[in-house]
């Protein structure tokens, strides 16, 4: 049985899906970081002055606790809201990795299509004349 593991792990396919794996995140996060620190700040400039990851819907304020002497009257209340703009960001990476990944994989296949086949020979001047020839002759 440890034999059996051992082949697993040792076979190719697993091999190159941990490396893929590994490389993904490292490439995820090089492309969080430009949008981040690259693409959003002259967006968001544009946009005046916006910052993506701070765009929220507020849906509840948040309270701090009401105190009455030692004694907590009201419980402190948490900001309760929508972040779309994490949301905007989220999306906007997604869609610059795939497409990366789109461009990476189209150059790829192109290194992958074999070759065009050429088109069969067709018969030569001679070949056609001898069976001119041929057919006069019957």
């Amino acid at each position: 049985m440890i034999q059996e593991f051992k082949d697993f792990i040792m076979k190719g396919n697993v091999l190159e899906l941990a490396v893929a794996v590994i490389i993904a995140g490292a490439f995820g996060a090089v492309i969080t970081t430009f949008t981040n620190d690259v693409l959003m700040p002259p967006i968001g400039m544009a946009l005046g002055g916006v910052d993506f990851s701070e765009l929220k819907m507020v849906l509840q304020e948040a309270a701090p606790a009401v105190m009455e002497g030692d004694k907590v009257v009201k419980a402190e209340v948490a900001e309760v809201a929508v972040r779309w703009g994490k949301w905007v960001k989220t999306i906007i990476d997604f869609l610059i990795i795939a497409f990366i990944l789109f461009l990476i994989i189209k150059g790829y296949n192109k290194t992958q299509e074999p070759p065009a086949e050429e088109a069969p020979a067709g018969p030569t001047q001679e070949e056609l004349l001898a069976e001119i020839r041929d057919l006069l002759r019957k």
